[in-house]
């Protein structure tokens, strides 16, 4: 146990399989498909085109950039 966390030999137990560890997707959970951008300044809701982030949308109403629902 070089650490003494009880993992035994360098390379050897808990932690060190395929997928374990920094950058290996952890902590990377998708939040989902976003239904419709709003507007922060009037309210207004447009649904959301696919591959357009919704932050270089301008708000038809005010001109002001929308948000993500």
């Amino acid at each position: 146990m070089p650490f003494g966390d009880g993992t035994g030999p360098i390379g050897k137990g808990p932690g060190t399989g395929r997928g374990q560890g920094m950058g290996r997707g952890i902590g990377k959970r998708h939040m989902g498909p976003v239904k419709n951008c709003v507007c922060p300044n009037c309210g207004i809701k447009i649904p959301h085109q696919r591959g357009v982030p919704c932050t270089t949308v301008k708000c038809p109403n005010c001109g002001t950039r929308m948000l993500s629902e």
